[in-house]
Order: structure tokens, then sequence, then C-alpha cells
């Protein structure tokens, strides 16, 4: 009726206006169901009292009889607003769900799933044997009730305890089912699900919980890839999983070091974006070749990268790894400067003993490789500029390698900044031509 529209008016009036419900009114729509409920009960206590009091005054029945008519028309009104209740307490879940978008209180005046369940349990099942004790009152010795008056509260006791109790049911089993999907999904690498929350009590928490579970995932998840966008996946991955500490191991390793020739030109005649768009179609480029290698990218250095294989993860066969990305880089390259002259890089490869591990303070530390392949790398980065083939590897790189070894030959023999003897290098042998071993 009237009252019913104004009771639900009064308590979603947020819903009207657009706007997150206080704590006062997210409670009165949670407690919609119960209103509901006792405002439907209501006539029912004044039709037991008009009935008691009409049957008195004017029909002259015994005051058993009165009572027990009274109470029966108790009864039912009760089990009609226990099932008044669970209909509308379903029916308004959607509405449940916008009121508890924001948080579940601890108390929002919600009935609880015990409550619900023995009240059901009470209203469904003993609601019907004690109407069949009232046919008992006020009745004379030896005078019982008929047999079918019996039967038909018995079987109208069954069928409504049933209806009750499987409405009941039905609020709690249907959002744990939902839950119990959602955490399927959640088993099968899913996050991005989320349950409605829709429950004011123990689910509706439990409901909150889950939600709250899977943002820390998603979180979690997120810092992970950005992580491994940081520093590398394999790094991140043996971080993760044998944790970190400060100190460096002896590693076999292959070091690639790639520089930019001409930053300072482009600089000067593109714009800032432009740079920045060339840098990284340039950085991709290096970035996708070494990851299908299976190595990784150490460091980014202004126009520059350090590339390092066999490090963090162990690589029996790093050098030939190093060898063939630094050819496919150049290939690469040479492939970009069809549509963007001026791009070019020179790329030095070394391989030796390094030491690989966290550097820095307990505070603040990176994961990197120290050592004499990193610093000839650089160095033969740097005689690379000056040579057409921009592409320069040392002797210790081509003689760890079988089959990658005759795609270079020997370039010269040069004396490297910092190195007291000269040094052999290699280059790639030219396009058309593999150099058979002697």
């Amino acid at each position: 009726g009237w009252r019913s529209v104004r009771t639900y008016r009064g308590a979603t009036m947020w819903l009207c206006e657009d706007r997150p419900p206080t704590r006062e009114e997210q409670r009165r729509t949670l407690r919609l169901p119960l209103t509901e409920a006792a405002m439907g009960m209501v006539p029912w206590v004044v039709g037991a009292v008009l009935w008691v009091v009409i049957d008195l005054a004017y029909y002259g029945d015994t005051a058993a009889f009165s009572a027990r008519v009274g109470l029966s028309i108790l009864l039912g009104g009760l089990a009609t607003s226990a099932l008044v209740y669970l209909l509308v307490e379903r029916t308004f879940r959607p509405l449940f769900a916008l009121a508890l978008a924001g948080d579940v209180p601890e108390h929002s005046g919600a009935m609880s799933v015990r409550t619900r369940l023995m009240l059901s349990w009470a209203l469904g099942a003993d609601l019907f044997l004690v109407m069949i004790g009232l046919t008992y009152l006020g009745r004379p010795s030896g005078h019982p009730p008929s047999p079918a008056a019996i039967w038909f509260l018995v079987d109208a006791g069954l069928i409504a305890g049933a209806i009750v109790l499987y409405v009941a049911a039905r609020s709690v089993a249907d959002p744990l089912r939902d839950l119990r999907g959602a955490v399927t999904r959640v088993q099968s690498g899913d996050l991005d699900v989320e349950v409605a929350v829709d429950d004011g009590a123990e689910v509706g928490l439990l409901q909150a919980g889950f939600n709250k579970m899977v943002a820390g995932l998603r979180e979690r998840r997120q810092l992970h890839d950005l992580f491994g966008r940081y520093v590398g996946e394999d790094v991140a991955r043996d971080a993760l999983e044998r944790g970190v500490r400060l100190g460096g191991e002896r590693r076999e390793v292959s070091a690639l070091f790639v520089d930019l020739i001409g930053s300072t030109t482009l600089a000067q005649t593109r714009s800032p974006d432009e740079v920045v768009g060339l840098l990284n179609l340039f950085f991709d480029i290096v970035v996708r070749t070494v990851a299908a290698e299976g190595g990784w990218v150490n460091k980014f250095e202004g126009d520059g990268a350090l590339c390092v294989f066999g490090a963090p993860m162990a690589q029996d066969d790093h050098a030939t790894r190093a060898l063939r990305a630094a050819r496919t880089i150049r290939r690469e390259l040479l492939a970009l400067t069809a549509t963007e002259p001026g791009v070019d890089a020179a790329i030095g490869v070394s391989s030796g003993t390094a030491v690989a591990g966290n550097v820095g303070a307990e505070q603040r530390y990176e994961y990197t490789v120290i050592g004499d392949p990193v610093n000839e790398a650089a160095r033969l980065t740097d005689e690379a500029k000056h040579r057409l083939g921009r592409v320069l590897a040392s002797e210790e790189a081509v003689a760890r390698c079988d089959g990658e070894a005759r795609s270079w030959m020997v370039a010269d023999e040069l004396q490297l900044r910092g190195r007291s003897e000269p040094t052999l290098v290699y280059e790639p042998v030219p396009t058309g031509g593999v150099r058979e071993l002697v």
C-alpha cells in the first residue's frame, strides 16, 4: 500500500538523488524486508484482536474458542510475514548491491543467516504443530478435533514449511553458488571477476571479503608485471622464488651492448617527440630480439642498452644466443632505416666470467652484471661505430659457439681502450656468404 511506497521512497532517497547512501540510509535500505514483514503483520494482529472482541461480545462463544481462533490468525500472519520477508529480501538483492557498493557495515541491521534459517524453520515447521495443538484448546473432554482437520493442518504445514524453507535456503545458497563460481574462475587465473555484494549479513561480508582479496591479487599481478618490465621477467621470477640479498655470484655470461649512432644530430634536427618515438622503435627491436633469444635487457643507458645472456638463468649456449641476437638486431635496424633514415646503431658482443647479483644498499639496489665481458662489449661498441658492418664480437665469444661461428669472420686486431694487448675481433659474414671453418 501507500505506506510501503512511502517507506521504500524514504529508504532509497539516495538512489533518486544519484549519490552514495549515508550509513543510516544504508541500514534503512537493508532493513526494508524486515520493515515490510512487520507492516504486513499489523493487519493480522488487528484482525486477531477484533475477532476475539467481536466473538466474545456478540456471539457469546467461549473464551477458549475465541483465543484459539485469534491465535490461529496470529500464527497465519507470522507465516505470511516470514514468507514476505524472504521474498522481499530476494527481490531487493539488486538494490542491496547498490547500497553495499561502498562497504558492508559490521552491524547493518539485516537479519543474520542463523536467525534467518532458524526463524524460517520455526515458522515453516513448528508453527503448524502449534496450530494442531490449538485445535484441542477449549474442547470438552472426549470430543477431539476431526481427523480431516488434523490432516489438513499437517498437509498445509508441510507445504507451507517446504516453501518457506526453500526460499530461505535459496537466499543463502544462491550467493554462495555465485561465490563458488567466482572462486573457480580465480583458480583458473581470471582475476577480473567480481561478485555482487547484495547481502547485509555474513554472506555480504564474505562477498565483500572475496572482492577485496581478488583486488589484492590484481594489484599483486600488476606489481609483478611492472616489476618484470623494470628489471626483466627472469630477474623478477628469480627474486620471487629465491628472495633478494645483496651480493653476487660468478657466472659465465655473454654481454651485448648496443648504442645508437648520431643521437646528438637526431636531437638537433628532430622534435623531442620524434626523438622519443625513434628511441622507442629502436629499443623495441632490441628488447624483442633479446627476449626471443632468452636474454634480458639489464639496463637502458641514454640511447644505448646493455643486454645479458647467461644470468640470472644459466645458459650453456649464451654466446650463441648473444651473437645471433646481434645479427638479428642489425638486420632489423637496416630494415628500419627504409622508413626512418638516419637511425643507426653499433653493437658489441663479448663473453667471459662476470659477477651477477644485487648491487646497492638495503634501501635501494638493482640486479646487474659486472665484469670484463661488460667492459669489453662497451669498448667493441665504440669501435663498431667506425666500421661499415656496425657489429663486432670478441674472439672469446665466437670461440664458444659451434654452428653460429660460421656466420662470423675475423675483422681485425684492435687495441681496445684500457687493455694492454691487442684483441682479435670478429664481424658478421656479409649477407650471401657463410665462412668455412678451418
